[in-house]
């Protein structure tokens, strides 16, 4: 069997997620659920290496193609596992998966409320005792470069629009989810035209 180069292990994987891959904090024998997809850069290792995987994306052609890649290397899973729908109308059984990811998905919210629905939808599946990693738009390191277009919806340095956080509202969601932090935040500032920040938290037990 020809060796796989890195990339076709590991394909465009997230560097934070990939972090938590090297800790162990996804280890063999999880169930992953990747809230928000898309065409599944960061569940094609975990997909390899047998992984029970569930993936949901409203983009019905990237779910297509993460099943045609999931035919191919993980036939054994069935094609439901990976659906086309919004994270916050997910259909899978609650607390099902050991790890959700959610990867630069919730700062697509138009507002609170889409916010919310969306975190909540993405928090529902996750067991208790289990990871949430979490890759948003903030304002952290940037907090005077934003145009706010209203609430915490705001224009980047970079044109675009999205729904920022910020040290603060991460710390109050955690405490209302009933959630502790894996490890401290991390925030990377790209040449001053966006930040994007991981967020990685434990679900408490019930």
């Amino acid at each position: 069997m020809p060796t796989l180069t890195l990339q076709e292990q590991f394909d465009h994987i997230d560097i934070y997620l990939f972090d938590q891959l090297l800790k162990g904090h996804i280890a063999p024998g999880m169930t992953i659920l990747d809230a928000g997809c898309g065409y599944g850069r960061n569940i094609v290792y975990l997909l390899r290496e047998g992984y029970e995987v569930f993936a949901a994306d409203e983009d019905p052609k990237a779910v297509e193609s993460v099943r045609t890649f999931a035919r191919k290397v993980a036939p054994a899973l069935p094609e439901t596992n990976f659906r086309v729908e919004a994270v916050e109308q997910m259909s899978f059984d609650d607390e099902c998966a050991d790890v959700v990811i959610s990867n630069t998905v919730l700062h697509l919210a138009r507002d609170d409320e889409q916010f919310e629905r969306m975190l909540q939808g993405s928090w529902r599946v996750l067991k208790p005792g289990g990871l949430f990693f979490c890759r948003i738009a903030s304002t952290i390191g940037m907090e005077n470069q934003f145009v706010q277009i209203e609430g915490r919806r705001y224009r980047s340095p970079d044109g675009a629009e999205r729904y920022l956080v910020d040290a603060a509202t991460l710390e109050s969601i955690a405490e209302r989810l009933g959630s502790e932090l894996v490890e401290p935040l991390k925030t990377t500032v790209v040449q001053n035209q966006r930040s994007m920040t991981t967020w990685v938290v434990r679900k408490k037990m019930s």
